[in-house]
């Protein structure tokens, strides 16, 4: 069993310790008051399940179906925000960025800088990244097999990023649908890095609606549970108090109220797994 490289996210969350984290919150912030209620709503759930816990919100999404989509505050409106987050809260907070320019601004406010699964393979994307000097998560891309993240970390690596986390989420199968190769996630862990699942994003259906994508979130708990059973070392989810009014992603995201139920039963099967592979 390959061990994975353990390291801080924040002086309050480790990772690759063998208890997962949790990464959540809604897919890009609304507005400043509902960004920080969810921030402390999920924090108390997380809490509750003993799972240390980062906040996620993008301030823009550049990959909308639509031009007409709500894409988010922007980067200095936005950074603000998580900044208060930060700040008020005492979370450690994670962010995508789209550019070179954009991910160095990200790096000054965030704990974890994410690139893109669209992104994946944009060499000067990832080597800013890297030259943050904040952790970086990369969420593989749907239409690359799990060793070709090898290729990803060698890039970072080479920037000087020890501090890497690599995130499933699905590949493409055919128009419109996403499905999860759980062997995938057996063979990203054997590069010794920790291995997110995300959850929420694996249910998509890019591009489903016509103009905007779709998703079926009722099956986004199973896949996470199945995920705890193979071994991950953290959860991703996007959750919302009402997701079918939520601006981004609203088909796909697990709602506020379940996220408890969803939790616990996701520490309790990661669990079991972990007793049964420390035999």
């Amino acid at each position: 069993m390959t061990t994975q490289k353990a390291f801080s996210i924040t002086p309050n969350v480790s990772i690759g310790g063998g208890t997962p984290i949790l990464i959540a919150g809604p897919c890009v912030i609304e507005d400043e008051s509902g960004t920080l209620r969810h921030a402390e709503r999920i924090a108390a759930v997380a809490r509750e399940a003993g799972m240390p816990f980062v906040f996620k919100a993008s301030y823009d999404k550049a990959n909308r179906s639509s031009a007409d989509s709500f894409r988010g505050p922007g980067l200095d409106e936005g950074l603000k925000i998580l900044a208060k987050v930060k700040r008020e809260l005492g979370l450690g907070v994670l962010t995508d960025a789209h550019s070179v320019t954009e991910m160095a601004a990200a790096g000054e406010v965030v704990d974890v800088v994410q690139v893109p699964a669209f992104l994946c393979r944009q060499t000067d994307l990832i080597i800013a990244a890297a030259k943050t000097g904040k952790v970086v998560n990369v969420k593989k891309g749907q239409f690359l097999a799990p060793d070709d993240m090898g290729n990803v970390i060698a890039k970072l690596r080479g920037a000087g990023c020890e501090r890497i986390l690599l995130t499933e989420r699905g590949s493409s199968f055919g128009y419109h649908r996403l499905v999860v190769d759980f062997t995938g996630i057996v063979r990203m862990r054997e590069f010794g890095y920790p291995v997110i699942f995300d959850a929420t994003h694996s249910v998509q259906a890019p591009g489903g609606l016509g103009d905007k994508s779709g998703g079926e979130r009722r099956y986004a708990p199973f896949l996470a549970y199945a995920a705890a059973a193979v071994g991950v070392d953290g959860l991703f989810v996007e959750v919302h108090e009402d997701p079918d009014r939520a601006l981004s992603d609203g088909p796909n995201m697990i709602p506020l109220d379940r996220l408890k139920e969803v939790l616990e039963r996701f520490v309790a099967i990661a669990g079991v797994r972990n007793e049964r592979v420390g035999e």
